[in-house]
């Protein structure tokens, strides 16, 4: 018997990547970057990563989420590189 679902049971691919509660993202002026904070240290980002990551709050699918970014940078083809970077990104646990 199928049940239906509501939107507070999103599956991650349709809720879309977000940034885990256990990182921070902000920009660090001492870097002239982007760095994610944790509790055991900090990942200075380069711009492409930053961009991606300061996206991923859930509110955007993957194909959003590339549409977007191409928009913004006037750019094709970004999402092999884009869905790399977020399965990167997840196997570090930088995202849910």
């Amino acid at each position: 018997m199928n049940t239906p679902t509501t939107d507070n049971a999103q599956t991650p691919e349709k809720r879309g990547p977000k940034l885990s509660s256990l990182f921070r993202l902000q920009w660090e002026p001492a870097q002239d970057a982007h760095v994610l904070l944790y509790p055991e240290g900090m990942v200075k980002l380069n711009q492409s990563a930053a961009q991606i990551l300061l996206r991923c709050d859930g509110t955007r699918d993957m194909a959003a989420l590339v549409a977007e970014l191409e928009q913004t940078f006037n750019a094709k083809g970004l999402a092999p590189e884009v869905e790399a970077f977020v399965d990167h990104a997840r196997s570090r646990g930088w995202l849910e």
